[in-house]
């Protein structure tokens, strides 16, 4: 049998068992499983295929690099916590959660950068691919809290806190892999994946906003890197770099935009219209952008977004009642006969909506559909 029918065979058993440990609800236990297989698997791999990559003379520089950049990450994720604030994680650094959390993970990450080394090598697309694919999923079993998939909500978390980080990142580790060798990415997957077993405090960045930083990480890398070592283009080349140099920046911000949208961080935030009580002004499947709640003055008709029972409400102010000091705001969605039982506060208050986008937030009402069947 050939290297390449050996790699292929190996690699696709291996995408196909990583792939069923991750679903199958193991909990914990499921890093450990996969430390257990990965092993073995970096091991035979290394051994029965010889060929190697040729490393680039910077291989040394893009280890300090990499080690640089993982520390600013960090650096900077606990100086966000001075605006975000911060919590105490879980974890406590012992005995038992060495061996149950720190050293699974730091298996892992070892053993699959050891098997990417070997096959990007190889110069085999199906292979290359078969290993993209693991290591993704290996990348999602070392996130520190992967949620059991049974609500829209615990779905997107999957989706943006773990699925797409890992597809950005392992795009970055194999294009460093086959130029750099193993030891970059090691370090800097290790400080990166490690320090929340270790640090007993973490900030409390919203999820969203780390998330989009976690995505938007690897390609900062990437054109710092390239920039620095890679050959530079030919000048016929120069206008069309220049266009994707616009486009990329463009694509940037947008990106940007959304996601200090969606985080409901900054001043203005978004919600989806998930029902039809406000058709007409917000139809079903538009999205609402909302100025945050800061003591503005509101008058009867100005649509607000309020939270009711844990959850955001779009509807216009029909009547104002100040009793006993206390300012009563009472509602109504514009398509329904009966104003909204009860009054709401300004501490129910959530933002004032004065803008709408139409249309892009039917994907997210149809994935959410998905989950009340």
């Amino acid at each position: 049998m050939t290297d390449k029918r050996k790699l292929r065979i190996s690699s696709a058993a291996l995408f196909a068992v990583l792939l069923i440990v991750f679903v199958v609800p193991f909990g914990e236990s499921g890093r450990i499983i996969a430390a257990f297989l990965l092993l073995p698997a970096a091991v035979a791999l290394f051994l029965i295929i010889k060929k190697r990559p040729i490393l680039s003379m910077h291989k040394r520089q893009i280890l300090l690099i990499m080690t640089a950049m993982a520390l600013t990450y960090l650096m900077l994720l606990y100086l966000s916590g001075i605006y975000f604030g911060f919590y105490r994680t879980l974890y406590k650094l012992n005995l038992t959660n060495f061996l149950s959390l720190i050293l699974p993970v730091a298996v892992i990450v070892a053993t699959t950068e050891v098997i990417r080394f070997v096959v990007v090598a190889q110069d085999d697309k199906l292979s290359t691919t078969l290993c993209y694919l693991s290591c993704v999923v290996a990348e999602m079993l070392v996130c520190a809290s992967i949620p059991a998939v049974n609500s829209f909500n615990t779905f997107m978390d999957l989706v943006a806190g773990a699925f797409f980080p890992a597809l950005i990142f392992n795009l970055l580790y194999n294009y460093l892999s086959k130029r750099y060798g193993i030891y970059p990415n090691l370090v800097f997957r290790l400080l990166t994946a490690l320090y929340v077993y270790i640090i007993p405090y973490e900030s409390a960045i919203s999820d969203s906003l780390h998330n989009f930083i976690r995505m938007l990480l690897p390609i900062a890398i990437y054109l710092f890197i390239d920039s620095l070592y890679e050959k530079k283009r030919k000048y016929a080349l120069v206008k069309k770099s220049k266009l994707g140099a616009v486009i990329t920046v463009l694509a940037i911000t947008i990106m940007v935009s959304v996601i200090m949208l969606i985080s409901n961080q900054f001043r203005f935030g978004a919600y989806v219209i998930a029902t039809d009580s406000m058709t007409g002004e917000l139809n079903k499947g538009d999205t609402a952008i909302y100025e945050r709640y800061d003591d503005q003055l509101i008058k009867v008709g100005q649509v607000i977004a309020f939270e009711s029972d844990n959850i955001v409400v779009v509807h216009r102010v029909v009547e104002i009642k100040i009793i006993n000091e206390e300012t009563r705001y009472y509602t109504k969605g514009d398509a329904n006969e009966d104003i909204d039982t009860g009054y709401i506060t300004d501490s129910d208050i959530v933002g004032l909506v004065n803008l709408k986008v139409p249309y892009i937030g039917y994907p997210t009402l149809w994935v959410r559909s998905l989950f009340k069947r």
